[in-house]
C-alpha cells in the first residue's frame, strides 16, 4: 500500500524530476557504448557514483545499515544495477535507445506482477489495463525504431533488464527502509563490483574513455543519470507503491525518443 505521505507535492515533483532526467541515459549509454566495452563502462559509471554518494553519505554523517536493511541495500544493488545495467548495456549495443525504452516500459506491468507475487500488492484489472495502454502509447510514439531488426539476444536482455528494474523497486519496499542516499551508495557499489567482475571474466579491454563525446556521456550517466535520477526514485518508492512508481519507466521514453532522434 502507499504511504499516507505519498499524495505529497514533493514525492510528485521528486517522480517527475527523476523521470525526466532519466530520459537521457539510454542515449548515454549509446555513446559510451561506442567506445567502451558495455560491462566496464557500466561498472565505470556506478563506481564513480558509489563514490561520490558515499562522500555526500560521510558529510550528511549517514551510517551503513545493518541486518535485514543491509541485506536490502545489496539485493537492490545486485538487481537494480548488477543485474539489469548489465542486460541493459548489452542490448543497446545493437538497439536504437527509443526501441530500448519501449521494452522497457514493460516495467510497470512485470513490477505490479511481481508486488501481488510477493503480497504487497493486489492484481487489479484498472492497473493491468492502464499499464498496457501506456505501453502501447510508448510503442506508437516510438515507431520509427520498430521498424529496425532487432538481434535476438539483444531483445532478451533488454527483456531481462526490465524484469529486473522490477523486482528490484519489489524489495525495495519487502525491506526495513534505508535512505535514499544510503540505499544507493550500497546498491551502486554492489552493482559496480558484479559489473566489474562481469566484464573482467568476459575479457573486456579495462580501459580509460579517450574521446570527448564519451566523457560528456559519462558525466552525465554519474551526475545526473545515477546520482540524482536514483536518490529520487528510491525517495518516491518511500511513498508509493511500487507498481504506482516504475510508471516512470513509461514517462523516461518520452524523453529518450526526442534526444535519441537528435543525437543518436
Amino acid at each position: 500500500m502507499s504511504h499516507p505521505s505519498g499524495r505529497s507535492p514533493r514525492v510528485l515533483a521528486a517522480f517527475l524530476a527523476s523521470s525526466v532526467l532519466a530520459g537521457g541515459n539510454a542515449v548515454g549509454v549509446r555513446f559510451s557504448n561506442r567506445e567502451l566495452d558495455p560491462l566496464w563502462g557500466a561498472s565505470l559509471r556506478f563506481g564513480l557514483a558509489a563514490l561520490l554518494l558515499l562522500a555526500t553519505m560521510a558529510a550528511l554523517r549517514l551510517a551503513i545499515p545493518r541486518g535485514r536493511a543491509l541485506s536490502g541495500a545489496l539485493l537492490y544493488g545486485l538487481f537494480n544495477f548488477g543485474g539489469a545495467f548489465a542486460l541493459a548495456y548489452y542490448g543497446l549495443i545493437e538497439v536504437h535507445a527509443g526501441f530500448g525504452q519501449i521494452l522497457l516500459a514493460l516495467v510497470p506491468l512485470a513490477t505490479l506482477l511481481l508486488a501481488v507475487a510477493h503480497r504487497q500488492e493486489h492484481l487489479r484489472a484498472e492497473a493491468v489495463v492502464g499499464t498496457v495502454l501506456a505501453l502501447a502509447g510508448v510503442a506508437l510514439m516510438s515507431r520509427a525504431p520498430l521498424r529496425e531488426s532487432v538481434p535476438p539476444l539483444s531483445l532478451l536482455a533488454l527483456l531481462g533488464g526490465a524484469l529486473c528494474f522490477a523486482e528490484a523497486a519489489v524489495l525495495v519496499r519487502r525491506f526495513p527502509p534505508v535512505h535514499p542516499v544510503t540505499m544507493n551508495a550500497v546498491g551502486m557499489a554492489t552493482g559496480a563490483t558484479v559489473l566489474l567482475l562481469g566484464s573482467v571474466l568476459v575479457g573486456e579491454a579495462l580501459v580509460p574513455p579517450e574521446r570527448a563525446v564519451t566523457w560528456v556521456a559519462l558525466g552525465y550517466l554519474v551526475a545526473v543519470g545515477s546520482l540524482v535520477v536514483f536518490v529520487l526514485y528510491v525517495f518516491v518508492l518511500r511513498y508509493w507503491a511500487a507498481s504506482r512508481a516504475a510508471y516512470t519507466f513509461v514517462l523516461i521514453p518520452v524523453v529518450t525518443v526526442v534526444l535519441s532522434a537528435w543525437l543518436d
